[in-house]
């Protein structure tokens, strides 16, 4: 079980920023993918966003369970190490980007 800690830890020393999410904050619900690239997600309220805007968001503590981490220039949202795989991002479905309702 400590080894398990140990390696969230270690996860989380990848991300740049965990931000303090917001009571109301949305959930991560849903990948928009093109050509196998993630470049959006669906929230939790079933809105679509692009990756930059869920980036901001999730600076501002609207998106909970994420953390913000970068690639050369680019900044990408990762999942929180909670010791869960289900709710990682890369195990959520893809969703194509007009499932909004």
């Amino acid at each position: 079980m400590e080894n398990n800690n140990f390696g969230q830890e270690l996860a989380k020393q990848t991300l740049d920023q965990i931000p303090q999410a917001n009571a109301n904050a949305k959930q991560i619900v849903g990948l928009v993918k093109e050509g196998g690239r993630i470049t959006g997600y669906q929230l939790s309220d079933n809105s679509i966003i692009e990756k930059q805007q869920a980036v901001n968001m999730a600076k501002q503590g609207q998106i909970a369970g994420v953390g913000i981490a970068h690639r050369g220039d680019t900044e990408y949202l990762k999942s929180i190490p909670d010791g869960s795989e289900n709710n990682n991002l890369g195990n959520l479905p893809s969703v194509s980007p007009d499932a909004q309702g």
